[in-house]
């Protein structure tokens, strides 16, 4: 259900989910995961959007769980798997989203705020940023899909290094040097930064990006889990769109395409 802890803005092409709950540095509370999924739906069913934005509110982008609710609904594994399930289906819908998703990262990025980050295409960090996995201070386990995509980002000893030390400090150079983060930019320009870059992505062909994202999610699998088919399709869809025509013509005629996404 919807909540003033997770809001959701529409800006022209582009759409932000922030997590708004800076009193406890944007902590993830199970309503701001129930929320998730409805927004991320809307943010695909809008045509209009182009791209969608994850960000903090206040000073930090996400300290993890709210672990105030940790006494009173995850109070052991039964309690956690109705947890995982919630929460579960508001990052699945960040996985599963067709356009695409970035993570404007400043301040506090720990724990759960590490899994959204990684759910996002790309991450944009300010050089404030902060990084960390202290589950072992708490004594919590972490699911395999989660670690599973980390390893595939970072690899595995960085993801142990994480996971073992429990450190809250490495910092956004260390994470644009593991492949955590994809830019970092100074605090000051980082929302400015973010907004154009989502912006030039947005001008872009709607399904030649869809195309990409589904074939870099279909490579990162072993090569029998693998939808070729599907592959295929989306390839097939771009050259028989009205988008790969205006390209063709609008190269030719030495301007800007206007691309709709069909």
């Amino acid at each position: 259900m919807p909540t003033d802890k997770l809001l959701r803005e529409k800006d022209g092409a582009l759409a932000w989910i922030v997590f708004n709950q800076p009193e406890k540095r944007n902590a993830v509370s199970q309503e701001m995961w129930q929320a998730m999924a409805e927004y991320v739906a809307e943010c695909e069913k809008d045509d209009a959007i182009r791209v969608v934005i994850l960000r903090g509110a206040g000073d930090h982008f996400v300290s993890g769980a709210d672990i105030s609710q940790f006494k009173d609904r995850r109070r052991n594994a039964e309690d956690e798997a109705e947890y995982r399930r919630i929460s579960g289906r508001g990052s699945d819908a960040l996985a599963h989203l067709q356009k695409p998703l970035l993570a404007m990262i400043h301040g506090v990025c720990v724990g759960g705020g590490v899994g959204i980050a990684i759910t996002a295409d790309l991450r944009i960090a300010a050089d404030n940023a902060r990084f960390g996995i202290p589950a072992a201070r708490l004594g919590l386990g972490y699911h395999y899909k989660g670690m599973d995509k980390l390893v595939h980002l970072i690899g595995p000893a960085h993801t142990r290094e994480l996971f073992f030390t429990a450190r809250t400090d490495f910092t956004a150079q260390d994470a644009l040097r593991w492949g955590l983060v994809n830019q970092v930019v100074p605090k000051a320009e980082l929302e400015g930064f973010t907004r154009e870059y989502a912006q030039k992505i947005a001008r872009n062909a709607p399904l030649t990006i869809k195309s990409a994202k589904n074939t870099v999610e279909q490579l990162l699998k072993p090569a029998q889990e693998r939808d070729y088919a599907l592959l295929d399709k989306l390839m097939a869809d771009c050259f028989n769109s009205e988008d790969y025509q205006e390209g063709v013509k609008a190269f030719g005629e030495k301007r800007r395409p206007v691309f709709k996404g069909r």
